[in-house]
């Protein structure tokens, strides 16, 4: 019997260290991997580079073409890793509509880390202005979808350590 895709999709507010985690994951994995950044339409970028945080009208949309992503690639017999903020629970429970095994791997840490991440990145454009209302926006994962699989994680390991942390608590298969 073939298993299930899965789907994990590496959450956590801007400068968490989502897209890190998600490329390690994916090389130890070997699965397809996604920036949820990629789905925005131009006008929610412009938006945040202009420092305006989006609204949920501005949110369904494009967690909805994720989600369709991500079905998409499960119905091709793929399992994936994705960065998506995934702040609220509602946000989650849309994503978890697709179809396969979708596991949210929460990236944990104080503000000033994650703070000083976002001031010593280049080329992004979510300014660091925004983090107080990601981290006020932030619904941290429920101990209903902690006991569904999900995990938190903490930002002040390593990369390498997280995505081994991973692999080893979902019994995945690494390369």
């Amino acid at each position: 019997m073939q298993q299930q895709p899965t789907h994990l999709v590496v959450m956590g507010v801007a400068g968490s260290g989502k897209t890190t985690l998600a490329a390690a994951l994916s090389q130890r994995l070997g699965w397809t991997c996604a920036e949820a950044d990629e789905f925005h339409p131009p006008r929610n970028i412009d938006k945040m580079r202009r420092g305006i945080p989006l609204e949920d009208a501005d949110r369904w949309p494009w967690l909805a073409e994720i989600r369709d992503w991500m079905t998409a690639q499960g119905r091709a017999g793929a399992s994936t890793v994705l960065t998506c903020s995934a702040l609220k629970k509602s946000y989650r429970q849309l994503l978890s509509e697709a179809e396969g095994r979708v596991v949210f791997l929460h990236l944990q840490g104080g503000a000033d880390l994650i703070s000083r991440r976002m001031q010593d990145r280049e080329g992004h454009f979510m300014p660091p202005a925004l983090l107080p209302s990601q981290l006020a926006t932030l619904e941290p994962l429920t101990e209903e979808e902690l006991r569904a699989g999900s995990l938190r994680l903490d930002i002040a390991r390593s990369p390498e350590e997280l995505a081994a942390a991973v692999v080893e608590a979902l019994d995945l298969p690494a390369l």
